[in-house]
Parts: C-alpha cells; sequence; structure tokens
C-alpha cells in the first residue's frame, strides 16, 4: 500500500491549513470520536487538552513523514503496540478515522474538497491497516474490511 505523490502532497498542505487550528481541530475530534463510540472515553485518562496536543504532534510528525513511509512504518508498529497496552481494538481504528474525518472537514472547510478528502482516507487506511497488523496477531484485513467501513 502507497500513496501517490499527489496524495501526500495534498495531506501535508491540508495538514498546514490545519496546524493553526490544532486545539480546536483536536476538541471536534475527541467530541465526535465520543458520540461515535462513547465506550472510547475510558481509554483517555489524561487531560483532554494535553491529549489533543499528543494527538496533534503525532499527526503533525506522520504526515511530515509521508515522503517516506517505510521509515514511518515502525514508528506506527510501535504507536500500535502502546495503544494495545491501553486497552484499544481493533474495531476501535473505525470510529477513530471516521472522526479524524469529521475534524478534518469542519477545519479545512471549503478546503476539503473530494480529492483531499479521499487523500485522507488513503492514508488512514495505511496507517490503521500497519498498526491493526502490528498489534493483533489474529487481525485479517480482508475479513475485517468486509465488515467495517471508513466515511467516504
Amino acid at each position: 500500500m502507497s500513496l501517490t505523490e499527489r496524495q501526500v502532497f495534498l495531506i501535508q498542505s491540508s495538514f498546514e491549513k490545519v496546524a493553526p487550528i490544532s486545539e480546536t481541530a483536536a476538541t471536534l475530534f475527541y467530541g465526535k470520536l465520543f458520540e461515535y463510540d462513547p465506550s472510547l472515553k475510558p481509554l483517555f485518562k489524561n487531560d483532554m487538552k494535553s491529549q489533543g496536543k499528543k494527538l496533534m504532534m503525532t499527526l503533525g510528525t506522520a504526515v511530515k513523514g509521508l515522503s517516506d513511509l517505510d521509515s514511518l512504518v515502525p514508528v506506527l508498529q510501535k504507536l500500535a503496540i502502546k495503544h494495545v497496552e491501553y486497552g484499544v481494538k481493533v474495531e476501535d481504528y473505525t470510529p477513530v478515522g471516521n472522526a479524524l474525518l469529521f475534524a478534518l472537514s469542519q477545519g479545512l472547510k471549503t478546503d476539503f474538497n473530494q480529492e483531499v478528502k479521499q487523500a485522507w482516507i488513503d492514508l488512514y487506511r495505511v496507517v490503521a491497516e500497519v498498526m491493526r497488523s502490528a498489534a493483533y496477531s489474529n487481525y485479517n484485513a480482508t475479513t475485517f474490511q468486509n465488515t467495517k467501513r471508513y466515511n467516504n
């Protein structure tokens, strides 16, 4: 799985527009995440403002690293294993992806056109696939993708 140069450009340039409103974007993300799946809220034991900063910092690092996906993979794998320790389940990646798309759509407004949206969907699919495969030994992408979908 990979992203095109155009997709990398769209993701990186759109994230540059979201970065200045990162606190608002994080608030939108977590608000929508807990609306989609309230059972995820207990997984977050820290202050949500600091959690939001971590989210945006991690997302920023990932977005910057898109030019070299191979070096990003081990970072994502490590992160996935850490998330299992926090109690994250394989199915939790779907509401996270949907909440991310929602926050991006709100932050980017009209700049979140179909091409930008699809680039982010493709990115999240790659990220979720890498993380799920690293964290869950019995994860089968084909079976799982037939039961879960991202909003697209």
